[in-house]
């Protein structure tokens, strides 16, 4: 055996010898690389010369993103919603509500109404994040599993009245999608995706269209000002934060946590594991990276706050989107330039700190003419 070792061993020498290879050749190309070289090229977006220009571009990014998205079924104009409980908690009243959002399932959320604010105040949706925290779904807006401090709360006695649902696989809906009951976390959740996919649309689309249905709940409510509407969360929340600003102009604000993640850099950097199966949206690349589904955000104030550690949000990228999404709030005038704000923490990954907490109410408060 030990001969035999050997002589594979020469052949084995010999051979990269003969091919020019050896140990001191160059490393290979990365698998990513190639797949990268291999697809079809990703078209380059950068803003273009005048504002006019711009608002004729966004509008067919705009329609690409709901084409991307799938055949989501129609919203209704506005949910019937059920209120199934009402409670004094001090600082603000809790209502908890649900809705048939007329695609087979039944969403239930949450609703704080502050009594610092008795008039109409501004409202926040909450997104909660995903974490592999299937049980907790709008919970989170009572426990520290992703945030420094319970946000709902804390954003009920800053004076917002809050909502928030619990989006597909999570929550109260762990375990209620096709599969059945005895079919929960991520393979529920693997299912729900696959089922969508048959029926020609998006898990993802799915989730933003139950989150565009709290919205119209929210913006309906007669203590809420609908002309002073944001949207927040951290991961997955973050990024249903900024799809949201971009398919819907309700929203006049947003905070995005720690998830800016632009999608050839994640491929890049052999971090696609970092995001679920629900996050993914086919033929996306075909048409643009994330810069562009940023950008239909401005000139509405929008902050990233982001940790340089963050696998799920390679840095590189975040600086891709920086510069070409600054490039169109810089269209709308050198006051616009200042509504986009990303911020990169170094020496942080997947985290939301308190001075990231600090941030958010700030801006939000500062953005929503928010004065409890």
């Amino acid at each position: 055996m030990s001969q035999q070792l050997t002589s594979l061993a020469f052949f084995f020498t010999l051979t990269l010898s003969l091919t020019g290879h050896h140990a001191m050749a160059e490393t290979p190309e990365s698998n990513a690389s190639r797949w990268l070289k291999g697809a079809p090229p990703v078209p380059a977006f950068e803003a273009p010369a005048s504002h006019q220009q711009w608002e004729s571009n966004r509008a067919g990014i705009r329609r690409q993103i709901w084409n991307l998205l799938g055949k989501l079924p129609p919203r209704p104009d506005q949910p019937a919603v059920e209120r199934l409980s009402r409670e004094d908690r001090g600082d603000y009243v809790l209502e908890k509500f649900s809705f048939d959002n007329q695609a087979g399932a039944t969403v239930p959320g949450y609703l704080l109404l502050p009594k610092s604010n008795p008039g109409k105040a501004p409202g926040i949706l909450y997104c909660h994040w995903h974490g592999g925290h299937y049980d907790v779904g709008k919970e989170e807006l009572f426990r520290t599993n992703a945030v420094p401090v319970p946000p709902g709360p804390a954003l009920a006695k800053a004076g917002f009245v809050v909502a928030a649902i619990d989006a597909y696989c999570f929550g109260e809906r762990n375990g209620q999608g096709p599969g059945g009951p005895g079919e929960k976390g991520g393979s529920g959740e693997m299912t729900a995706s696959k089922f969508n996919l048959w029926v020609g649309r998006t898990l993802w689309g799915m989730i933003l269209r139950d989150d565009l249905m709290a919205l119209d709940y929210l913006c309906s409510r007669p203590e809420v000002d609908p002309t002073r509407i944001g949207v927040t969360g951290i991961s997955m929340g973050a990024t249903r934060t900024w799809w949201l600003m971009a398919l819907d102009e309700r929203l006049k604000t947003g905070v995005a946590v720690a998830c800016l993640t632009r999608y050839q850099d994640l491929i890049a950097t052999k971090n696609l594991p970092a995001h679920g199966i629900y996050y993914f949206v086919p033929g996306l690349l075909n048409h643009f990276d994330t810069e562009a589904i940023v950008a239909l955000a401005a000139p509405r104030p929008l902050l990233f706050m982001t940790g340089d550690q963050d696998a799920g949000s390679p840095v590189d990228g975040i600086h891709r989107i920086e510069k070409s999404v600054a490039g169109v709030y810089a269209l709308y005038g050198t006051e616009a330039g200042s509504r986009f704000r990303s911020v990169i923490y170094p020496g942080l990954g997947h985290v939301y700190t308190p001075e990231m907490w600090k941030q958010t109410v700030t801006w939000l408060s500062k953005n929503l003419g928010n004065h409890p």
